[in-house]
């Protein structure tokens, strides 16, 4: 510690910030990896969290804070030791920490945008070409089940039909409308079509 002790008082506030910084930032990294990537935001962002609802682009979050006072610390510390006026080093660092910041604000939101809620629309079926599975009653009759891609899956799902008769199993559908309730209405493909 005598190195310390023997820094004037700018210099020890760019270690201190560095040292905290770098502290924060490996415990942050820890557990996010430890946690699988969850939020570790939580309770701790207060007003400070000004992220988007939705996986925005959020700049001022913890995590971010947290980049800039390390990278501030840092950059001080090496403007510091090129023997630049006080001005440079402040206006250096804080350049720095702002560059650190965007560029953590935008590889969270590059990554949230990786996300997938895989939430089913049952709508994107419409239009959608797919096989009966289980017998489909004639007019609404009964609830058959129908194979068709969406959003990317192979997907079972229920299905009825305004057709005079009954959609026997392997019979080519088209998907023509969704009920409120998400069973498909379907009509049957003919050769010609």
């Amino acid at each position: 510690m005598e190195w310390f002790t023997v820094l004037g008082w700018f210099d020890k506030i760019f270690w201190i910030v560095a040292i905290i910084g770098s502290g924060l930032f490996i415990a942050m990294m820890l557990i996010t990896f430890i946690t699988g990537g969850a939020d570790v935001d939580g309770d701790f962002t207060g007003d400070v969290d000004l992220d988007a609802e939705g996986g925005g682009f959020g700049f001022f979050t913890i995590k971010n804070l947290i980049a800039f006072f390390t990278i501030f610390g840092w950059s001080g510390i090496a403007a510091i030791e090129n023997d630049l006026s006080k001005t440079w080093v402040i206006v250096i660092a804080t350049i720095c920490g702002l560059i650190m910041m965007f560029i953590m604000a935008g590889l969270f939101y590059l990554i949230s945008r990786l996300n997938d809620s895989g939430t089913l629309d049952v709508k994107n079926a419409i239009g959608n070409i797919g096989e009966v599975y289980l017998v489909i009653g004639a007019n609404r009759e009964t609830i058959g089940k129908v194979t068709i891609r969406i959003q990317g899956a192979l997907r079972e799902l229920e299905a009825l039909t305004d057709e005079e008769e009954l959609l026997k199993t392997g019979s080519v559908i088209e998907v023509i409308d969704v009920t409120s309730n998400g069973i498909l209405i379907v009509r049957k493909l003919t050769n010609n079509k």
